[in-house]
């Protein structure tokens, strides 16, 4: 683990493809182990592997990634860190499913046959090719937030749509020779590029290490990164460094805002935003309204009120990828 600054909540993204078994009995064993140790966030584990964002102090999460390294398969789980002031999670979640990425793909298998690996220090390089298209896998409003130079965004809502993209990009005569993908933290490229080569695409990159290791390694200066990159907890959003960004969550929505969003007439703290205004009940705008006033009620008599999960953000709790 890198050197922990001042802050006292150290965040690991992590995840890893391996077969893992006794799935139930695994989930109960790191969830009692996370809350003994004051950790939270969340872990999916299934068949295929295991993927998650859990913060704590430096001691528990240390404690928590050895536990998970002594599974069999499990010891060289990909984990990128950053460090808070605040925990960023409400709650710890273990949870047991089909996918620890939801692809819709039941035969696609990162450890066969993932596309090549391209450390941060030789992105630049790679994406600046004229014959390599850049492809961004998240979802759009991830893109919305930023995104590298030049790349092209898939328009979709969901990683399961990804596919279909990607079929649509190979049945066209004039498809990339090279393709260079890229996510938040990784995961989500293992299997997209092992999904373009089953169609076809010989030659596929991805940034190792992600978005998160791109910004944690390359100095602003020389970064081809626009803007700020959206993250699945209360932060929102990181900049260079993993310093935290300017983003919020929009609570009428949940999209993120920008500062510029922010100074919008239709933005209302807690209640909407430009892009929900236009959607929102009047009954959605009272309710949300009195939530507010509660949350500022209760900051007034010095207490925390359940729905106030941050003084800058609503919250959403899911793990990176």
């Amino acid at each position: 683990m890198s050197s922990q600054p001042d802050q006292q909540y150290t965040i690991a993204a992590l995840y890893h493809f391996a077969k893992i078994e006794k799935l139930e009995e695994k989930k109960n064993s790191v969830l009692e182990m996370c809350r003994s140790h004051g950790i939270r966030g969340t872990i999916i584990l299934a068949k295929e592997g295991v993927n998650g964002t859990i913060s704590g102090s430096h001691d528990g999460i240390k404690t928590v990634l050895k536990h998970l390294k002594s599974w069999p398969g499990i010891d060289d789980i990909e984990i990128k860190y950053s460090f808070s002031d605040k925990s960023n999670f409400n709650r710890m979640k273990v949870k047991v499913k089909d996918e620890i990425v939801t692809m819709g793909k039941p035969n696609i298998d990162p450890t066969i046959n993932a596309g090549t690996y391209v450390e941060p220090s030789d992105w630049n390089d790679l994406i600046s090719r004229e014959d390599v298209m850049v492809i961004d896998t998240r979802n759009t409003f991830e893109f919305d937030v930023g995104r590298f130079k030049g790349a092209v965004n898939p328009i979709t809502k969901e990683f399961n749509q990804f596919p279909d993209w990607a079929d649509s990009l190979s049945s066209k005569s004039d498809k990339p020779n090279a393709v260079a993908m890229y996510c938040t933290g990784g995961i989500r490229c293992e299997k997209a590029t092992t999904y373009m080569k089953n169609i076809g695409f010989n030659e596929v990159y991805h940034l190792k290490g992600g978005i998160l290791k791109y910004l944690e390694e390359i100095p602003e200066n020389d970064s081809l990164w626009e803007d700020e990159c959206f993250v699945f907890d209360q932060r929102v959003s990181l900049k260079h460094g993993l310093v935290e960004g300017d983003y919020m969550l929009c609570y009428g929505c949940q999209n993120p805002l920008s500062p510029e969003d922010r100074e919008e007439p239709m933005f209302e703290l807690g209640v909407s935003c430009p892009k929900c205004y236009g959607v929102l009940s009047q009954r959605d705008r009272e309710r949300f309204r009195e939530r507010q006033l509660q949350i500022r009620l209760a900051r007034e008599r010095g207490e925390r009120h359940l729905k106030d999960n941050s003084a800058k953000r609503p919250y959403t709790n899911k793990p990176h990828d």
